[in-house]
C-alpha cells in the first residue's frame, strides 16, 4: 500500500489512535453535516483541501485495486438520483447523491449527498457520512489534483464561470493547491457572486465580477465551468479559447448536461475520470465512441501523458467518480477519529444470537414472580 494511504503527507494529518469512545459491537460511526463542518473548521479548509489531495493522488494511484463501474442514474424531468458503489477488496463505499437544479426554490441545495464506507469481510456498515459539504470538498480537491498535473505551472489567474455552492471551494483548492492569486468571476445570477466575494473577502485572492463569459475567460490560464443548469449549453465557445488554457469542466455531469461547444474538445487533449461513464455523461457525449481520451490515474502513474507543451489545451471532463467518494470519506473517517467527532449508532442490530433476530420483538415473557 502506498505510504500516502494512511500517513498523509507534509504532516497535515497522522491517524495512529482514536480519541472516540470505544466502539460498541456492530455499531457504524456516524456523521452527520453539522459535525462535519465542525471537523472541516477544526482543521482548516486549507488543509483539508491539501489533505483530500494527497487521499485522491493515493487512491488514483491504487487504481487497479477497485471494482469499478458507472453510477446508477434515475432521471426525472426535476432532477436526477444516483448511486455510486465502488470496492478495493477490503472496503465497499457507496454514495447516494442528487441533482435539482431548481432546489433553491424549496431551500434546499442544488446537491445533497451521503455515503457508507462498509467492511467487505463482513458487510458492517462501518462508517455513515454526510457528503453534501465532503463532496463539495473533493470536487474541488480533485479537480486542483487534474490541474496540477494539466494546467501550465506558472497558472495564477482562473476564471469561474458558475459561482454557486461549488464556488468557493473552487477557488480555495486552485488558490492553496496551485498558487492561483486572481479569479475572475460570472454567474448569470449577480446575487451568486456577490455571495463569492464576500465569502472569500477574508483571503489573499484577488476576486474581479464581470458581466459576460467572454470578458471573463479574456487572459485567463484556467477555465472553470461549474453550472447547475440541466441542458445542452454550450457556454464555452472555441473562440474564447487560446493556447496554453486548462478548462477544468466541472458542470456537465449527466446524459443532456453540457457546458462546452464541441469543437472546444477538438481543440483540446482531454482527460476523464472512468471513460466508460464520462462518455455518457460529461461534455464527452458531444464526441464519437472513438474520440481519444485519456483517464486522469495514467497521467498521475505516467506524467509524459498529460500536458507535453506550454501551448497545449487541456481539458479535464470531469463527472464525478465513486472512488473520489471512497477517498473523501476516508479522509472524513480519520479526521472524526482524530478529533472525536461523530457517534456510534446502532445502525443494524447487534444480537446475542446472531441468528435469533426475532428476539427483538418477541412479546416479554411473563414475570411468574408477580403472579404468584
Amino acid at each position: 500500500m502506498h505510504p500516502m494511504c494512511e500517513h498523509f503527507v507534509h504532516g497535515r494529518i497522522v491517524m495512529n489512535a482514536s480519541t472516540l469512545p470505544v466502539r460498541p459491537a456492530a455499531h457504524t460511526l456516524f456523521l452527520g453535516a453539522l459535525q462535519a463542518a465542525q471537523a472541516v473548521r477544526n482543521h482548516g479548509v486549507e488543509a483539508c483541501l491539501h489533505g483530500m489531495v494527497d487521499t485522491l493522488h493515493c487512491d488514483f494511484l491504487r487504481w487497479h485495486d477497485f471494482a469499478k463501474c458507472a453510477r446508477l442514474a434515475s432521471h426525472s424531468s426535476d432532477g436526477v438520483i444516483e448511486l455510486m458503489p465502488v470496492s478495493d477488496g477490503t472496503t465497499y463505499a457507496f454514495k447516494y447523491v442528487n441533482g435539482h437544479p431548481y432546489n433553491h426554490h424549496h431551500a434546499l441545495p442544488t446537491v445533497m449527498a451521503f455515503g457508507v464506507l462498509a467492511d467487505v469481510a463482513t458487510g458492517l456498515p462501518d462508517f455513515l457520512c454526510e457528503l453534501t459539504l465532503t463532496t463539495a470538498l473533493r470536487t474541488a480537491a480533485t479537480s486542483a489534483l487534474a490541474a496540477r498535473a494539466l494546467a501550465r505551472p506558472d497558472s495564477k489567474v482562473m476564471a469561474l464561470i458558475g459561482n454557486g455552492a461549488q464556488g468557493e471551494f473552487q477557488a480555495l483548492a486552485f488558490h492553496h493547491i496551485l498558487g492561483v492569486e486572481e479569479v475572475r468571476l460570472f454567474d448569470t445570477d449577480p446575487a451568486a457572486t456577490r455571495k463569492l466575494i464576500h465569502n472569500l473577502q477574508h483571503t489573499t485572492l484577488k476576486l474581479i465580477a464581470y458581466s459576460s463569459v467572454a470578458d471573463c475567460v479574456r487572459g485567463a490560464d484556467i477555465v472553470t465551468t461549474a453550472t447547475a443548469s440541466k441542458t445542452k449549453a454550450s457556454i464555452l465557445t472555441p473562440e474564447l479559447i487560446k493556447p496554453g488554457m486548462h478548462i477544468n469542466g466541472v458542470g456537465g455531469d449527466c446524459p443532456n448536461k453540457t457546458e462546452l461547444h464541441p469543437d472546444v474538445l477538438h481543440a483540446c487533449r482531454v482527460f476523464v475520470e472512468f471513460e466508460p461513464q464520462t462518455r455518457i455523461e460529461g461534455d464527452l457525449q458531444h464526441m464519437p465512441q472513438d474520440f481519444a481520451v485519456t483517464e486522469l490515474w495514467q497521467v498521475l502513474h505516467n506524467p509524459v501523458l498529460g500536458r507535453t507543451s506550454d501551448a497545449d489545451i487541456t481539458l479535464f471532463d470531469s463527472v464525478g467518480f465513486a472512488l473520489e467518494d471512497f477517498s473523501a470519506m476516508r479522509y472524513m473517517r480519520q479526521l472524526a477519529h482524530q478529533q472525536g467527532l461523530g457517534s456510534w449508532i446502532p445502525l443494524v442490530p447487534a444480537l446475542t444470537n446472531p441468528k435469533d433476530l426475532f428476539s427483538l420483538i418477541r412479546p416479554a415473557e411473563p414475570n411468574l414472580a408477580q403472579g404468584a
